[in-house]
């Protein structure tokens, strides 16, 4: 790895996203219109929103980020840039980190946004420091990003790219547990739930929102830094240079 040219690949994917106004759009501002969605919708209702919204924070941040990255980085291997890229030293793992830390500047933006939002406009209750929940949502569209850089890595086509949520997302999204408490779940949903790293993203959170402290915020934030980390390293492993 190249600290230098991972740089390079991150400034180059910044300046491509510079020109593409509708994906700046889509990463800085869908997640705060679906949270104000939400909000909205449970407005005549007290307490609901503060009971999910802690959740519906996690959750969609992490579906754009998956979204953007895995379609983005998908057309970078179609167009052929990534195979003409391979021709100079670049690596593998300088073209995903440098990825990963393009769109993780665009996840510190969009937490900061977001977090804002659902806090100064939504009103959403959080016990515990705002920083730790905008860290938290970093650490989760970090997680999002991390697996549309995997998942690009098997897909073909763009379409592939939004076939791997059903794999990937939706079953995260279930059980994590957003419509139940994941210690009332049957034991073996309960099990399975254990292994998803949305889930540990929804407990941070919710802990951060009660006002927890310690291990009940940090451990679950490790537990979900270590999948992305893994997930990064992954997808430097099985990324092809061109899609056949």
């Amino acid at each position: 790895m190249n600290g230098r040219r991972m740089l390079a690949t991150a400034a180059r994917v910044l300046g491509q996203l510079r020109h593409d106004p509708r994906s700046i759009a889509l990463m800085l501002i869908a997640p705060s219109l679906l949270v104000g969605l939400f909000a909205w919708l449970f407005s005549d209702q007290d307490g609901v929103f503060d009971r999910f919204g802690g959740a519906i924070l996690a959750l969609f941040p992490f579906i754009v980020m998956f979204l953007i990255t895995s379609i983005t980085t998908l057309r970078e291997r179609r167009s052929g840039t990534l195979e003409r890229l391979m021709t100079t030293p670049l690596g593998k793992a300088d073209f995903i980190l440098g990825y990963a830390l393009a769109f993780g500047l665009m996840a510190v933006l969009q937490a900061v946004i977001t977090v804002s939002f659902a806090v100064g406009v939504c009103g959403l209750d959080v016990e515990g420091p705002l920083w730790q929940l905008g860290l938290v949502a970093v650490v989760d569209a970090l997680l999002g990003t991390a697996l549309g850089l995997l998942a690009s890595a098997f897909a073909q086509t763009e379409f592939q790219a939004v076939q791997f949520m059903p794999l990937l997302v939706f079953p995260q999204i279930i059980l994590g547990g957003l419509f139940m408490p994941r210690d009332q779940m049957p034991d073996v949903l309960h099990a399975i739930s254990d292994w998803l790293p949305l889930s540990y993203a929804i407990d941070a959170i919710g802990a951060v929102t009660a006002g927890d402290e310690g291990w009940d915020v940090c451990g679950p934030m490790l537990v979900v830094a270590a999948f992305a980390v893994g997930a990064l390293v992954l997808a430097a492993l099985t990324l092809r240079r061109r899609t056949r």
